[in-house]
């Protein structure tokens, strides 16, 4: 008899390997940012409280980026309070 079993199983109650989990950093939330930030392009970043904040993004780390503003206060944001960030939707003071 000819036991089809998936790799990492032996059979029906035989031995499992344990699933390898994702990497928790593919340096491309990094290489997005440090591009957004070197071409100075406006974005539009949605808070989870729901309020939209308009700038760009001068500096990020793990944990926060810094937003600068035109005619507003820059703000640090914590990356766990932000929902999305959307490139070229910034508001322009006129």
């Amino acid at each position: 008899m000819y036991d089809m079993a998936f790799h990492g199983q032996s059979g029906a109650n035989g031995p499992r390997k344990a699933k390898t989990t994702p990497p928790e950093d593919t340096s491309e939330e990094a290489a997005y940012l440090k591009s957004l930030g070197e071409k100075q392009k406006p974005v539009s970043v949605k808070l989870a409280d729901g309020e939209v904040l308009y700038g760009w993004i001068e500096y990020y780390d793990k944990n926060m980026i810094r937003l600068t503003r035109e005619g507003q206060p820059n703000l640090f944001i914590f990356k766990h309070e932000i929902l999305y960030i959307a490139e070229g939707n910034a508001k322009r003071s006129g």
